[in-house]
């Protein structure tokens, strides 16, 4: 699977999601979407289940998920967006109705978190190791076939170390037939298999935490899966930040006032370039080490200096690393080069301050070389794009 202008206090959202497919499909029927609205400082995360499973179950979830997050950003209500999808939802022949389900999660800058529910499993949050309870409330209404219709709603105002589960009914269904959960396994066992998780590991990520549910349902399953399934998990948390440094200052003159302000940085530091590295060893007084290993053989070996995690090549290595990002998944696995550990590093981290150099590095002003490695900037705003986008991080960048 992400600034800015507003800010929630002093919190970092940490959310992941993970979806299988049911056996034998290629298509997933779930579609989980995400907006944030830098503006307003609001967070909009949608999921929906479209009926069935395979390309129909996921047209109609596409065409759901969609419209339901056009109307979050409009503040509509949920029962008029509601009304308005089943008019557009393509009719299915054997149901005569099409259908699809859909749970709206909305995080305000102030920490208030509402979700709107329709026919999707309620959502589970917890305060640490335990349940909270949250304000809840239904809204009943009739559509224009006279078919009664209820969502649901949740808000509390988040804390530190709150998470928040959100699920399709394959997981709550998954093991269902089975002697042990002859109706499925549950609201109320997905709620025990949460709680002993948080009791036995109080720190755990959101990701490692959708993998822990997502891989329960599937050996509830006997790994065939009879549903697609769908788990999200939000992570409130102290933020954690970092900072990197790719880029020399346009004026020279500037060069110490650069790395000053390169070592007053609170948090993690990496340095994209060689020119950069030395820039910074030079003022700041520090040994600047190449490592002889080469882990990626595309790519110049990484070097070391105190008070840095990371000191890599440039223009390549950043490159590189929006190549990752954009093909990231719940399933990379991430290897040692210096580009992948700089992709771990972020996605470790959640405030995130790019100090990009605009002086241009001649050595790379060649006319063979991709677009990317020309233009600095270029590659810089399609990682901040995706960072924001697809990582839920906050991000600040500043050109010098």
């Amino acid at each position: 699977m992400a600034r800015r202008i507003v800010k929630m206090a002093d919190f970092h959202l940490e959310i992941e999601f993970l979806q299988r497919a049911f056996h034998n499909e290629n298509v997933c029927g779930d579609v989980f979407q995400s907006k944030y609205l830098k503006e307003e400082g609001r967070r909009i995360l949608v999921l929906s289940d479209g009926m069935g499973h395979g390309v129909k179950a996921n047209v109609l979830a596409i065409l759901t998920a969609t419209m339901t997050m056009r109307y979050s950003r409009l503040n509509t209500q949920p029962k008029d967006a509601l009304k308005n999808i089943m008019r557009v939802l393509p009719r299915i022949s054997d149901e005569n109705a099409g259908f699809s389900t859909f749970t709206i999660i909305e995080i305000q800058a102030d920490g208030i978190i509402t979700i709107v529910n329709y026919e999707n499993p309620p959502i589970l949050a917890f305060r640490g190791n335990e349940l909270l309870e949250t304000k809840s409330w239904y809204v009943e209404f009739t559509d224009d076939d006279g078919k009664l219709l209820r969502i649901n709603y949740n808000q509390f105002k988040a804390r530190k170390e709150d998470r928040v589960v959100f699920v399709t009914d394959g997981i709550t269904q998954s093991g269902m037939g089975r002697a042990k959960f002859l109706s499925g396994w549950g609201i109320d066992h997905l709620r025990d298999f949460v709680l002993s998780q948080l009791e036995r590991f109080p720190d755990i990520s959101a990701l490692r935490l959708c993998r822990k549910i997502v891989n329960q349902a599937t050996l509830n399953d006997e790994y065939i899966l009879k549903d697609d399934i769908s788990c999200g998990v939000i992570y409130i948390r102290q933020p954690r930040d970092i900072m990197i440094v790719t880029g020399p200052p346009f004026y020279k003159s500037r060069d110490r006032d650069f790395a000053l302000k390169v070592k007053s940085f609170r948090g993690a530091r990496i340095v994209c370039g060689g020119t950069t590295s030395e820039i910074i060893a030079r003022e700041l007084d520090l040994t600047l080490q190449t490592e002889s290993s080469l882990a990626d053989p595309a790519l110049p070996p990484k070097s070391s200096m105190e008070g840095f995690e990371l000191v890599t090549e440039g223009i390549l290595t950043i490159g590189k690393v929006e190549e990752i990002l954009e093909n990231y998944s719940g399933d990379t696995r991430l290897g040692d080069s210096p580009s992948d550990e700089i992709v771990k590093l972020l996605l470790q981290h959640d405030k995130i301050y790019l100090l990009v150099g605009t002086r241009i590095n001649w050595a790379h002003q060649d006319p063979d070389q991709p677009f990317e490695l020309e233009i600095r900037k270029f590659v810089v705003k399609r990682i901040v794009r995706l960072l924001e986008e697809k990582f839920f991080k906050v991000v600040q960048v500043d050109f010098v």
